[in-house]
């Protein structure tokens, strides 16, 4: 919670109950919700919280960077509390993306780097496959 209210403060943003709501919901989960899940999700709590105003808050929390966006493909974004680069996969059945545990592409900008002209500042590495449970349930 210090990191919200410092940075906030830093960048002169007002701190709403709505934005601590939205970055305290993605806090609180290691899925990667999209806003209209956000959006749901709070509704109980915040019945006057609109969807407009969860797409807002979270495009403050990824241009202070306490959040990123991951675009999954076709304007389809989703969210994700952890800002440390690490790689995700998605599942092409059902839509579900997961993080990637102990594995850095870290080298990869170096790499990259060497056959460009660019300095590589990060990198957002994305896999595609089939979950487990979706996996399951694949007719043979």
């Amino acid at each position: 919670m210090n990191s919200i209210t410092e940075t906030f403060k830093e960048k002169k943003l007002k701190l709403t109950p709505q934005r601590i709501a939205v970055y305290k919901y993605l806090q609180s989960t290691t899925e990667h919700p999209s806003a209209e899940t956000i959006y749901k999700a709070l509704q109980e709590d915040y019945p006057t919280m609109s969807l407009a105003t969860v797409y807002k808050s979270l495009k403050t929390l990824v241009e202070v960077n306490l959040i990123q966006e991951l675009n999954v493909g076709e304007g389809n974004f989703r969210y994700d509390a952890n800002i440390l680069s690490h790689p995700h996969i998605q599942c092409l059945v059902c839509g579900k993306v997961d993080d990637i545990r102990d594995l850095s592409f870290e080298e990869l900008n170096q790499k990259v780097a060497s056959y460009t002209e660019y300095e590589v500042m990060s990198n957002q590495v994305y896999f595609y496959g089939m979950c487990k449970k979706c996996k399951s349930k694949k007719p043979l």
